[in-house]
């Protein structure tokens, strides 16, 4: 899973990121310190897991990881170039997810972009350019497009019908994530590569001074059906610089439950719909995190495409019944394994081995 960190200029990405990477991203009083993305991978812990590595053998323990990106600060006028414009919008295209940063903190020593702190003005101002971005993209697409018809390809007339939808949609400023569409179209869509069709996520940078818009914010995040983090992006920072267990004593005096890492991953997993299914074949227990309703033959492809093309088979149970057993032997023995074909949906937590030949 790739999720991109974006914003506007100086409103705490690459605090954020740093505390979630460990990593030293630059970090200044001034828009576009970063041009270049940082990218930092961060293991994301199972406790699933963790359990699983006591009753059964092995010799190593892989956990899923999440690459984060800390991209340049966007903005407005970015989709005509301005700022580091379509620099920015191309790294935006390779991320899985989106986690939008917003500015609720007053500081009169660190800048603002347009001089004011407005939380909603400002994610308003992102969600703009990406959806002029996508305008620009789509119209030219729509040009090859309505070729095809004309040459009378019929295929060709869903795929249009399907991009002026789209367009009707974006000249309101309605995102992509946020239309229906049909099956069919759905299929068309992964042939394209739209920004705001992106999940997205919005983490709300806090500290002391609370700024007024962040209400609001709450509001706005709540009406666009997703999930709003508020973090104190540099007191995550300070934490991450301790070990865990003086951080974990620090998270228990300041009363927080969690750190921002662990709230991200579960949000993140959510926004992607992601599930995680275990590998337990010697020597190596392992997680493989997949999108949520996806096949037994598909989630070995995840593996290696050639368990993906000679699929056989897949031996399944739940992570928390192997834990009672005990190992993969008794629960075979015990005839607690149910044995699934391709068309077999993967759930969360299940533990599988696939029976495949090439």
């Amino acid at each position: 899973m790739k999720l991109g960190i974006i914003g506007l200029p100086n409103v705490g990405k690459s605090t954020l990121f740093n505390s979630l990477t460990r990593l030293n991203a630059e970090v200044a009083n001034f828009p576009f310190t970063t041009i270049n993305p940082n990218v930092g991978i961060v293991t994301v812990f199972d406790e699933r897991l963790e359990k699983l590595s006591k009753v059964i053998s092995h010799e190593k323990l892989t956990y899923t990881t999440i690459e984060f990106v800390d991209i340049a600060g966007l903005v407005k006028g970015a989709s005509k170039g301005e700022g580091l414009g379509n620099k920015f919008l191309s790294h935006i295209r390779e991320v899985d997810g989106i986690i939008h940063v917003v500015r609720c903190f007053e500081d009169k020593d660190i800048a603002h972009i347009s001089g004011n702190v407005s939380p909603v003005d400002d994610i308003e101002v992102v969600n703009t350019e990406l959806a002029l971005a996508d305008l620009e993209y789509l119209e030219r697409s729509l040009t090859k497009v309505e070729k095809l018809v004309k040459g009378g390809d019929k295929k060709a007339i869903l795929e249009r019908d399907l991009l002026i939808k789209i367009r009707d949609n974006l000249n309101k400023l309605i995102p992509i994530r946020d239309i229906v569409f049909s099956n069919e179209e759905k299929e068309i869509l992964k042939n394209y590569f739209f920004l705001t069709i992106k999940p997205i996520l919005y983490v709300a940078n806090v500290s002391e001074n609370v700024c007024n818009g962040i209400e609001s914010l709450r509001e706005k995040v709540k009406r666009a059906k997703t999930e709003l983090i508020e973090v104190n992006c540099k007191l995550e920072l300070e934490l991450s610089e301790l070990s865990e267990e003086e951080s974990k004593d620090f998270y228990k005096e300041l009363n927080i439950k969690e750190s921002a890492l662990k709230r991200l991953v579960n949000s993140a997993y959510r926004l992607i719909d992601l599930i995680t299914f275990f590998t337990v074949k010697e020597p190596e227990i392992k997680a493989w995190p997949i999108v949520k309703g996806t096949k037994a033959v598909e989630a070995a492809g995840k593996i290696h495409s050639d368990m993906m093309r000679g699929f056989i088979s897949a031996e399944v149970i739940n992570w928390e019944d192997l834990l009672k057993i005990g190992s993969w032997a008794d629960a075979r023995q015990k005839g607690a394994l149910s044995l699934e074909g391709k068309d077999y949906i993967v759930k969360d937590g299940d533990v599988i081995q696939f029976k495949f030949a090439v």
